[in-house]
């Protein structure tokens, strides 16, 4: 089913919907007599291309799920906290780069952030989770290799390298941890849909969201008013997250 989900989810990605139509008005033009449905169709997956790349279209999609819960700006406040658990975001490993480099842009924000807040919380111990998914290491394991490098102690380490998806991190963490409260570290298009997962386990934690891919101050500029790779790769996220949290409610992981 894992498998089965990876591979028939991107088909529903919205650049591969726009070159589903595409292909399709195409089909029409060039081996049917139905030319005007095959422009019509084609017409139509230009429009969508557009509206897919347009930034201000993606913001508006995406703003909901990132400021659903506040950054931690007072650290302070939850010095009781023994846990801080980072989620893995993607790998690409390769042994002749960098460990910067093996990880997703994702995952070292998200790194970065967890040993921030980690570091501020003397008594606290940094989970790192992630399995080996389609690679020959775990996530886990190569965010050990960079917090240690950056200088975070090794024993206040914790992997947790035999999950595959977030579900799977729900369930693994909670071996570790049961209900403790703890501190969660994702990116802020993820944390919406991880919350939701974790508390559907009984457990607390506390929001930490990080990444954030919409700003609410910003200034204007010419590529605002264009299509964009941006765009893109925003509406994606916003599509994976809502297909994750449509799949996670049908399978009854998490409340409607």
């Amino acid at each position: 089913m894992f498998i089965f989900k990876k591979l028939v989810a991107p088909l529903f990605f919205p650049i591969s919907i726009c070159l589903e139509v595409l292909l399709i008005g195409l089909f029409f033009l060039w081996f049917t007599r139905r030319q005007k449905i095959g422009r019509t169709i084609v017409s139509l997956g230009t429009i969508f291309l557009v509206m897919i790349s347009h930034e201000t279209i993606a913001n508006v999609l995406l703003r909901p799920l990132e400021y659903k819960y506040s950054t931690i700006t007072d650290i302070s406040a939850f010095s009781n906290v023994k846990w801080v658990a980072v989620l893995s975001g993607g790998l690409s490993a390769d042994p002749i780069l960098s460990v910067t480099d093996q990880l997703s842009r994702a995952s070292l924000i998200r790194l970065v952030e967890g040993i921030r807040i980690h570091r501020k919380l003397a008594n606290s111990k940094l989970i790192l989770s992630g399995g080996d998914v389609f690679s020959s290491m775990s996530e886990a394991k190569i965010m050990e290799k960079l917090a240690i490098e950056l200088g975070t102690d090794k024993k206040k380490l914790v992997l947790e390298s035999k999950s595959r998806d977030t579900k799977d991190q729900v369930g693994f963490i909670h071996d570790i941890i049961g209900n403790d409260k703890f501190i969660l570290v994702t990116s802020a298009s993820h944390m919406a849909r991880s919350m939701a997962l974790f508390q559907s386990k009984g457990m607390n934690p506390i929001p930490a969201p990080t990444g954030y891919h919409v700003k609410k101050i910003k200034k204007i500029s010419p590529s605002m008013f264009f299509p964009n790779a941006k765009g893109i790769d925003k509406m994606e996220r916003v599509v994976y997250e809502y297909l994750g949290i449509v799949w996670a409610r049908l399978k009854g992981q998490i409340s409607p």
